[in-house]
């Protein structure tokens, strides 16, 4: 399934169910409609559903804990201004040759806006002195390397391999580490010259846009982004290029899911089964899951999940290994408005359960679940996919008890996991 809308929220903390789904040719300042639609990838059928006003909840949780905002609300609306240029052909458009939509930027400011949640800092990630900082490796390559321009594609990507990877250090980070920090953010594989695949096609993919803009390439390159662990990634001459290069691609739109996956999954709280979907791991945290369990080692992943919680409750970041909430959320909001997966409603909304916004939580899981229905004809699950939609009627079950029980009462106790604690980079 895949949504169809581009229009960005005038709040950052704000959204509505038709500001999800509307066209993305609808003009900005067109009136929204009282309804949304679904629109499936494989058909033009389409659901229509009431609309209803959605609130994000961290900024403003942070906000009512007396936590300032402010630069990362700025930040949040950095990254909307952004991905507000992302049209279907946009979308779809390889990073190599993006003209719209400045990713190192977007990437820079999710990047700020993380930091702010985290670093209590009262001034703001530059932005703007790491996107110069970006800048300055492709003036470098052109004061070191002029001839290579006038050299075969082939040796120019040499070239530029050679500057980036071996005059300039920039690698892959190791498996083992994989899930730091420092490797998922732009401004600091700038700066440690560390990074994950998505960082490192990033940087590659800019340089190549500065040395186009500057009219320094007269042929079509393209960049092959490895799938395995340990690979760099490489350019390549796209008129030489095979089938099996097109599985290796890049879009501007999945390198910013790439992106924001990947924080998702080194900060997702319940880091106790590599093996089980994120939702399934905060759905068993939540004992949404019933019945006994095949893998051998349930008892150590369930009190992993105990931990975990513990943890989030007393406002305790010991390591990536046990998850940050706040970059959680954020991570998972961000996705939201980028529109490519509805099961990023029912991520999202379980997170709101665990942090006691069981109000938002309903609301969201209530858009999943009314996406999930649009489908024409429903695919046959696997067992994992039919384990998560039991695990989500479920929840919606909890909620709705919680709701007559409660009618959306707060907790009674204040969960501090986006209090105060401050943690280093």
């Amino acid at each position: 399934m895949t949504w169809v809308a581009v229009s960005s929220p005038t709040s950052t903390s704000l959204i509505t169910a038709s500001s999800f789904f509307a066209s993305r040719n609808q003009p900005s300042n067109r009136p929204s409609c009282l309804g949304f639609h679904v629109l499936c990838r494989s058909g033009s059928f389409s659901a229509s559903f009431i609309s209803s006003h959605l609130k994000f909840s961290l900024h403003d949780a942070l906000d009512s804990s007396g936590i300032q905002t402010s630069h990362a609300r700025e930040a949040r609306e950095g990254f909307c201004s952004q991905i507000q240029k992302l049209s279907d052909i946009e979308r779809e458009t390889s990073i190599s040759i993006n003209r719209y939509v400045d990713l190192g930027k977007t990437a820079l400011y999710i990047a700020a806006e993380d930091d702010s949640l985290v670093s209590h800092s009262s001034v703001p990630l530059p932005v703007d002195a790491f996107i110069d900082r970006l800048d300055d490796l492709s003036m470098c390559y052109c004061s070191h390397y002029s001839s290579s321009f006038w050299w075969s594609p082939e040796n120019f990507f040499n070239s530029l391999e050679s500057y980036l990877y071996d005059k300039k250090g920039f690698r892959r980070s190791s498996v083992k580490h994989q899930l730091e920090s420092r490797a998922l953010y732009l401004h600091s594989v700038l700066t440690h010259r560390s990074g994950s695949t998505a960082m490192l096609s990033l940087i590659y993919s800019e340089i190549l846009k500065m040395l186009r803009l500057w009219g320094l390439l007269d042929f079509d390159a393209e960049i092959f982004v490895p799938r395995n662990l340990d690979t760099l990634p490489r350019g390549y001459h796209k008129h030489k290029s095979k089938d099996s290069d097109q599985a290796h691609i890049m879009t501007s739109q999945a390198l910013l899911v790439e992106i924001l996956r990947n924080l998702k999954d080194a900060f997702w709280p319940f880091q106790h089964d590599n093996a089980e979907s994120l939702f399934l791991r905060a759905a068993r945290a939540a004992n949404c899951i019933d019945g006994p369990n095949i893998n051998e080692d349930f008892g150590f992943r369930l009190a992993s999940a105990k931990a975990a919680q513990h943890r989030l409750e007393r406002g305790i970041w010991t390591s990536v290994r046990f998850g940050d909430m706040r970059r959680a959320l954020a991570a998972c909001e961000r996705l939201i408005l980028l529109k490519t997966d509805p099961k990023e409603l029912r991520d999202y909304s379980i997170l709101l359960y665990h942090c006691g916004f069981y109000e938002q939580s309903m609301e969201y899981l209530k858009l999943y679940l009314e996406s999930e229905s649009s489908y024409p004809q429903k695919p046959s699950l696997d067992s994992l996919s039919s384990l998560e939609e039991n695990a989500a009627e479920k929840l919606k079950v909890r909620l709705n008890l919680i709701a007559m029980e409660e009618g959306w009462s707060k907790p009674s106790f204040a969960r501090n996991f986006l209090g105060t604690n401050s943690e280093p980079w």
